[in-house]
């Protein structure tokens, strides 16, 4: 007290720890940090294997009224998670939806995937609007913001888009074909034409993953499901340099941003795509040898694969069989289980509670 019978002012401390953040298993391995049990998780995880799924996309209608529906896609974003408790939820949307953002017609018809308003000529390229209107994505990062509030802290959310290369495919051919030869021709009559489409891609992709990050993903992860395709100087113009310059746009305005790449059917060109592009991380597909993985390119990031999803199919001993073979080649440094491409329609769920069970006893 002073002697006028007042208290002392005392300046107000906050004395408020911080708590500490949960420790998510599949961002510490993209960190660098190798996990004794692997952390999980599958691509195309969310979908028509699932009862639950089926049952919400009877009820959606179209598969784009269901991605840019907020409550639809955060549910079925959410339904592995609860059924399985993967160490990481992906988005439910997809990598077309770039496109629809820049105008082009897209759509979904039952039984024969994607069709587009083709971009197969030079003149038709010079009508590609150069900047996307991300009003039309705001769904996706409602989406993402809700299965943000409803993860359990130490699950992991992957935003993604598609790498420029295969968004430009199906851009071109207006569908996905066999070997997706329509841009593969275009982009070797009309290489300036068709770097044009790559362009834009890029920077509105950059600009869509930004958005991501702030709407509550944890990491990203970009599908080039055709660069197997290229031989490997247009794998370097088309597949590399593209995906080179998202992850520099995306680092300049978040540097900490976790990205992993998926350059399927790369094979001897990984370590090189692993070197210039600078991801956290690379997925791998099941024709992966894996003395090459581990020498010249899980030394360098993690690596996250590489079950061949027949085997999934397949179950029994064939599929403990597979994933011992992943385990042992790639589980003694930085490794996330997943499957070398995206899970079937027809895989019994008994299957992946049997690959689950398998890979959460290993001991490493």
């Amino acid at each position: 007290m002073y002697q006028d019978g007042h208290k002392p002012i005392v300046p107000q401390r906050n004395f408020r720890l911080s708590q500490p953040q949960p420790v998510k298993p599949f961002l510490e391995v993209l960190s660098g940090n190798r996990q004794s049990v692997p952390p999980v998780w599958m691509m195309r995880q969310a979908g028509r294997y699932l009862p639950e799924y089926r049952e919400l996309r009877a009820t959606a209608g179209s598969f784009l009224d269901l991605c840019f529906n907020p409550e639809w896609a955060a549910e079925v974003t959410l339904q592995p998670i609860r059924r399985f408790r993967f160490d990481a939820a992906i988005i439910f949307s997809d990598i077309l939806v770039i496109p629809h953002a820049l105008g082009r017609e897209v759509r979904f018809e039952a039984g024969e995937g994607p069709r587009l308003d083709p971009l197969d000529t030079p003149e038709k390229i010079h009508t590609l609007a150069t900047a996307a209107d991300f009003t039309k994505l705001e769904p996706v990062y409602e989406a993402l913001r809700r299965v943000r509030s409803a993860l359990d802290p130490k699950v992991a959310l992957i935003g993604f888009c598609g790498a420029p290369w295969t968004v430009a495919t199906y851009m071109v051919a207006g569908q996905g074909t066999p070997d997706q030869a329509p841009a593969r021709m275009l982009a070797y009559r009309a290489p300036d034409a068709f770097a044009k489409i790559i362009d834009v891609l890029v920077e509105n992709s950059i600009q869509y993953l930004l958005r991501q990050l702030k709407a509550g993903a944890d990491a990203l992860q970009i599908f080039d499901t055709w660069a197997g395709v290229l031989p490997p100087r247009e794998f370097q113009r088309w597949s590399v340099e593209p995906t080179r310059r998202i992850v520099e746009g995306v680092r300049a305005k978040a540097p900490h941003a976790k990205i992993i790449g998926f350059p399927r059917g790369a094979g001897a060109q990984l370590p090189r795509y692993v070197e210039q592009t600078k991801v956290d991380g690379v997925s791998i597909d099941w024709t992966a040898e894996p003395s090459l993985i581990r020498e010249q390119v899980q030394s360098r990031v993690a690596v996250q694969g590489n079950l061949d999803p027949l085997a999934l199919i397949a179950g029994g001993d064939a599929l403990d069989r597979a994933i011992d073979a992943a385990l042992t080649s790639y589980a003694s440094g930085r490794y996330i289980f997943n499957l070398g491409h995206g899970i079937q329609p027809e895989t019994p769920i008994a299957h992946v509670e049997q690959m689950l069970k398998r890979v959460r006893a290993y001991k490493g």
